[in-house]
């Protein structure tokens, strides 16, 4: 049924300041008023639209004077009289398209808290795949050719970068970034980790702390599967760092993995039901090390059979106790490829995988991007 004049002058009083804005546009808002210079849309103050106020009646929302002239009415009348449209009909009709692009105006975003999941979320959402972009080239430059496929990941091209007001960092605010989801175990986006890189891409930016991580960690990870995998897993790798497991993905490429962003959350990765087998991928230092002892007595616990990959680079003597101690000299397993070749990491994997899962999963480093 088509609106009447009445319901119309109502819609537009409830949109008051939107008509001012669109019809006087040379106006401005003072107070609860919309000040112009006559219905010819002219800078001054003779005009005033009263943008608050009842539905009807005396002082409602809309009704409008010019004190130079005498003229008067509500919003109907200043939309003829600024359009200078002969016929009711004409009135009518542009207060229908006026009010079909108030309707079809996106909402402003909802805010959400800084730092939540929900904000996490939609970074990740505005963000896009990292293929042809900086984020790819910084990968490429650490010796990962096998990131593009990985959904997990993905480019903003101007982040926001908060700094301390007296740092040096302050004089920028955002920054190219690879930003990377961390998922629950259903799939559910419970935070990002973002890692700032040089315009260049050819490494992070020059900021105080270039990595940065929000939302909901602990338990939770960057899952970096095959896509034909899905998160569902019987054997899986996990590891700290997302160039150390992307590392391995190069000659791992079908086999489930998870970065979990750091050692406290590596030892504290909640595992996926119906897993059988799953390596730990650790880096040689202190906190490493005790991780993967961690992970493993956790893992063994459930019954999931427990396996540590090394990386060759800084590694140090076993104790007695399996895992041991190991002399803390650095190294993962992405300092393996950049310093020794996709050749050497492969071959070092290889031996370290069960049988069967070399058969199934590991297979020599190619050069192409997948």
């Amino acid at each position: 049924m088509p609106d009447t004049v009445s319901d119309l002058a109502r819609r537009l009083a409830e949109n008051a300041e939107a008509v001012c804005r669109h019809y006087l546009s040379n106006g401005r808002r003072e107070g609860g008023y919309w000040l112009a210079g006559d219905v010819q849309n002219t800078p001054g103050r003779s005009l005033y639209v009263r943008l608050r106020g009842p539905s009807s009646g005396k002082g409602a929302a809309g009704k409008w004077t010019d004190a130079a002239t005498g003229e008067h009415g509500d919003l109907l009348d200043l939309i003829a009289a600024t359009q200078r449209l002969p016929s009711t009909g004409d009135v009518l009709d542009e207060a229908r398209r006026f009010l079909g692009l108030v309707r079809a105006k996106p909402e402003p975003p909802c805010p959400v808290p800084v730092g939540s999941p929900d904000a996490a979320r939609r970074l990740f959402a505005i963000s896009k795949p990292i293929a042809g972009t900086i984020a790819q080239t910084y990968l490429r430059g650490r010796g990962i050719v096998c990131a593009s496929t990985a959904t997990a990941l993905r480019f903003h091209p101007r982040c926001f970068y908060r700094a301390a007001p007296d740092s040096p960092d302050s004089a920028r605010d955002a920054w190219p970034a690879l930003v990377a989801a961390v998922t629950d175990l259903d799939g559910r986006v419970t935070g990002v980790q973002r890692t700032w890189l040089d315009p260049s891409g050819r490494g992070k930016a020059p900021v105080a702390t270039p990595r940065r991580a929000m939302g909901q960690l602990l338990g939770h990870a960057v899952r970096l599967n095959s896509p034909s995998d899905g998160t569902a897993c019987d054997v899986m790798a996990a590891g700290e760092g997302i160039e150390t497991v992307l590392s391995l993905r190069g000659v791992l490429p079908t086999m489930t993995m998870a970065a979990a962003l750091s050692a406290g959350h590596l030892a504290a990765l909640l595992l996926p039901r119906g897993l059988r087998r799953l390596y730990i991928v650790r880096d040689n230092d202190p906190a490493g090390c005790w991780a993967a002892e961690t992970l493993t007595a956790r893992a063994q616990a459930a019954g999931i059979e427990a396996l540590v990959l090394a990386p060759i680079l800084g590694g140090g003597s076993q104790g007695s106790s399996g895992l041991g101690r190991w002399k803390a000299a650095g190294g993962d397993f992405n300092d393996d490829l950049r310093q020794l070749g996709p050749g050497a990491l492969a071959s070092a994997l290889r031996v370290q995988l069960a049988p069967e899962d070399v058969t199934r999963f590991w297979q020599p480093p190619g050069d192409a991007d997948g």
